[in-house]
């Protein structure tokens, strides 16, 4: 019966051969996958990786590893609850798909939560009745129907004169979409072998109709056109994209078969503070709060505060850093980068937001000097911020108004 191991590390931390079950193998398998993605996942040390930023689960054959997010040292918080809330407020994943109510959720690594879903939607455009569309089809008819393929037809039928090779139109369900979804199904039978997610795939795919074998590309899905009539279809698409374009079969000749779900922390932050925002900001009549608005800067290149909020005339700009900083102290090159933001958008105050890492912290804000005066300008101001994160062992979600009055 198949067994699966999980190991579950921190973002920036290191794991060694021979900790927590982390084998050789393993440390083999990984290092091929850093290089096939630019190195950026982690480094690699003395037998032995280092994490970078990045956060979610590497499936390798049995192992599951999981990479999860820290900011401070409180022993109390399960931050692997707090990293799937995050990605519930960010629709990475949506909010029935970790139900305290069903007991083998509970016990599920964070790959097999994104396969359990896959697999419910499906599941559920199956009842509302899979799709049909029309494709071209070449081949041998006993009728003559659609277009004459004059070189096949002599190729084929040169004895066989009863028969038409012909170009025609077929109108059923073997098209992209349905073969997409056939893909995916098959990475998660492979990768869920011997699991109960394995028999809930091979239920899935006994149901479904068979299709072509396509090969996955991300121009694949660059080149797919949904419509009304296929917009049940867009969820069930977007985790097979996330499956397939992070899948890496036997890579590079090795005989593991493996799927890495990895986000960048910096811009899960980004987006669960805009999100926040964004939610508390309906409360708030006439402000709007939009994320990566840009401004041409140099030539081809542009500036993009991670945040803009307006209100009654008045714009302030955020930018959100997932780190720590000693000292109450940001780097002068986050400090230059909020200057810049307040002259382009003509904001008086600009925030750079820290997560509150275990000790208690206070706002600061601080004046830009005036450029010919020297003198403080109290009219562009950037003020370094904290946000309490967790809240009794938990993801707080509950701060976006109160912070909205206080800040704006």
């Amino acid at each position: 019966m198949f067994k699966r191991h999980t190991i579950q590390v921190f973002e920036h931390e290191s794991l060694r051969i021979g900790q927590k079950g982390f084998e050789e193998e393993h440390w083999t398998a990984l290092i091929k996958l850093n290089e096939l993605h630019g190195g950026k996942y982690f480094s690699v040390i003395h037998r032995g990786i280092k994490f970078s930023q990045y956060v979610g689960v590497i499936q390798v054959n049995k192992l599951a590893l999981e990479v999860l997010p820290k900011i401070d040292k409180e022993e109390d918080t399960d931050w692997r609850e707090v990293l799937i809330a995050m990605m519930k407020v960010c629709k990475k994943l949506s909010p029935e798909s970790h139900g305290a109510a069903n007991v083998k959720k509970q016990h599920l690594s964070l790959l097999e939560l994104y396969f359990d879903l896959f697999l419910n939607e499906v599941n559920q455009l199956m009842r509302l009745g899979l799709i049909k569309k029309y494709r071209k089809e070449t081949k041998n008819v006993k009728a003559l129907k659609g277009k004459l393929e004059f070189s096949g037809h002599i190729k084929n039928n040169l004895i066989h004169k009863e028969n038409f090779y012909t170009i025609h139109q077929v109108y059923d369900r073997d098209h992209s979409i349905h073969q997409i979804i056939a893909k995916a199904l098959e990475v998660i039978q492979s990768i869920s072998n011997g699991s109960f997610l394995n028999d809930k795939c091979m239920r899935v795919q006994m149901n479904f109709p068979e299709v072509s074998n396509i090969k996955v590309t991300p121009t694949l899905f660059d080149n797919l056109q949904l419509n009304r009539k296929t917009e049940p279809y867009n969820k069930a698409i977007e985790l097979a994209r996330l499956i397939l374009l992070n899948y890496s079969p036997d890579i590079r000749g090795g005989k593991e078969k493996m799927l890495a779900l990895l986000f960048d922390m910096n811009t899960l932050w980004e987006e669960y503070v805009l999100r926040i925002l964004q939610k508390a900001s309906k409360d708030f009549e006439g402000m709007k709060v939009s994320g990566q608005a840009k401004k041409k800067f140099w030539e081809s290149r542009t500036v993009r505060p991670d945040i803009v909020v307006e209100f009654n005339d008045i714009t302030s700009i955020i930018d959100t850093k997932w780190k720590r900083i000693t000292n109450d102290k940001a780097s002068i090159e986050d400090l230059r980068q909020m200057y810049v933001y307040n002259k382009y958008w003509g904001a008086k105050k600009s925030m750079l937001l820290y997560p509150k890492g275990g000790a208690d912290k206070s706002n600061i804000t601080g004046s830009y000097y005036t450029d010919i005066t020297n003198k403080k300008d109290e009219n562009n101001t950037c003020e370094i911020g904290y946000l309490d994160v967790i809240k009794n062992g938990k993801l707080n979600s509950d701060w976006g108004k109160a912070f909205l009055n206080i800040n704006l």
